[in-house]
């Protein structure tokens, strides 16, 4: 048994902002949870899906002796939802951590204040705060219901 409370285990959200993208099929989260600690993924729909295989096919096209192909690479955390609400991306995050995998699904945006960085998520990813900070302050929009 570890020194550590349930308490100190369990993350718990605090605030989820939202930033539509233009073509309204995506929007990036930033969850900031009750440590303070940010979180950043972006949410998709399967109409973001086929768009990037739809593009990924003009671009194959446009490339000489290669077959055109349609195909996506989703380089950071994508989560897909049938809808863009908030409603459903808040349940969505509070089903991750329920399930015990929200730090490996989402990218960590601020530094990790563990005293033992072996106690830190193998998979959680760091981006630079100032950049995290700077975005909830001047950036995002929360999405309406």
């Amino acid at each position: 048994m570890s020194d550590h409370s349930i308490a100190d285990i369990v993350i718990v959200p605090e605030e989820i902002l939202c930033e539509m993208h233009e073509e309204g099929d995506a929007c990036d989260v930033l969850v900031q949870m009750e440590d303070g600690t940010v979180y950043t993924a972006l949410f998709a729909t399967l109409s973001y899906i086929h768009r990037q295989l739809s593009l990924t096919w003009m671009v194959t096209e446009s490339i000489p002796e290669t077959p055109p192909v349609r195909y996506a690479v989703l380089d950071t955390p994508h989560i897909i939802v049938e809808q863009l609400q908030l409603e459903i991306i808040e349940d969505t995050i509070d089903n991750l951590v329920a399930q015990d995998v929200f730090e490996s699904l989402f990218t960590r945006v601020t530094e990790d204040e563990r005293a033992d960085p072996r106690d830190a998520p193998p998979q959680s990813k760091l981006a630079t705060q100032a950049i995290a900070q700077a975005v909830i302050e001047e950036v995002l929009v929360l999405i309406d219901d």
